[in-house]
């Protein structure tokens, strides 16, 4: 079972033709379920929905917040999940402090008809910002709560995918994890998909490589992530995890965010 978590990068940057590289992306990895942040829709159109239907996947979106562009289109930023596989419900939360850092956050999560029985899977991107951390955390409870709300009762494990904004020793992914201290929700334990990466890959997603990231003030980092609750009846073990999107694709760079991918026992 293969997971991709990405941020796309809204409609920044060369967006029509890094639609296309983002597809091609995506169609080379060969994902059952996507945790996608950043992704546009429009009154006539969803990237969700424009990608779903190339892959062959069903999808659901949420907006977190909307802005126009130069021509004066209204247009939204949200998280969406698109699947492999059915999607018999979904429904989205509002995290805390967000309009602190000027833009709303939600999650999203969509509970999966998978082969071997209902999945529970989550996507979002928290707020983003240096010395952010107590806001990210605040929204780190949210989402913990979020996710244990929706997680009992499944044949997998939670699979909770995101930009989180903060990298793997930070309180956010200490609190989510559960294995370092007491988690945000008692016996949500949350693991980290990189763990089973090859070892001395930084795994970072936030990188100078990316073309866009030649003049970031920030430095390397691994901030976005594929969390996975300990396995249940052995579904859901990790079995490794990688990057994607971090090569242009004809020339052109998706998204200013490489993607974290992880095989999971199905």
């Amino acid at each position: 079972m293969r997971i991709v978590s990405w941020n796309l990068w809204w409609r920044y940057g060369p967006w029509e033709q890094r639609r296309e590289a983002i597809a091609a992306t995506l169609a080379e990895v060969g994902p059952d379920l996507c945790g996608l942040q950043e992704v546009w829709g429009t009154s006539g159109e969803n990237m969700a929905a424009e990608l779903a239907g190339r892959l062959g996947m069903h999808w659901c979106w949420a907006a977190a917040s909307s802005s126009r562009d130069q021509d004066g289109t209204e247009v939204s930023i949200g998280n969406a999940v698109l699947s492999r596989w059915p999607i018999t419900s979904h429904a989205q939360t509002e995290l805390p402090g967000g309009g602190l850092a000027g833009e709303r956050r939600v999650a999203v999560h969509a509970r999966i008809d998978a082969p071997g029985g209902a999945l529970p899977v989550f996507t979002t991107h928290l707020t983003y910002g240096p010395g952010l951390s107590q806001v990210r955390t605040a929204q780190a409870r949210a989402l913990a709560q979020f996710v244990a709300g929706h997680a009992a009762e499944a044949a997998y494990p939670p699979v909770v995918t995101g930009d989180l904004n903060a990298e793997p020793g930070s309180d956010e992914l200490r609190l989510l994890g559960g294995l370092l201290t007491s988690p945000a929700v008692p016996q949500l334990v949350l693991v980290d998909a990189w763990r089973y990466a090859e070892p001395g890959d930084s795994g970072f997603t936030w990188d100078r490589r990316n073309g866009y990231q030649a003049d970031s003030v920030l430095p390397d980092s691994r901030i976005d992530y594929i969390l996975v609750g300990l396995p249940r009846q052995g579904r859901g073990k990790v079995r490794s995890a990688w990057l994607a999107g971090a090569d242009p694709a004809d020339g052109i760079w998706p998204s200013d965010h490489f993607a974290v991918v992880a095989d999971l026992q199905p």
